[in-house]
């Protein structure tokens, strides 16, 4: 058994598996509200929001299909 596998332990990294993810939903969610809202309320698209919203929601559908399929 090697050093890092003596120090980290498995629970460890699913506790930061499981908070990385989370933090991924929570700010792809709150960049999409607040483009909605600029869109609807304020009358202006902020693409910067939108690219950074599609670019959150990209990356975990991506993880999610190379997790289906390496599983």
């Amino acid at each position: 058994m090697s050093l890092p596998n003596q120090v980290i332990d498995e629970r460890f990294l699913r506790h930061r598996q499981r908070s990385t993810s989370l933090a991924g939903v929570i700010g792809g969610v709150l960049a999409i509200s607040l483009f909605a809202y600029r869109c609807f309320i304020d009358h202006v698209w902020s693409w910067d929001l939108l690219v950074v919203s599609l670019t959150i929601v990209g990356v975990k559908v991506a993880v999610m299909i190379w997790s289906h399929f390496t599983d």
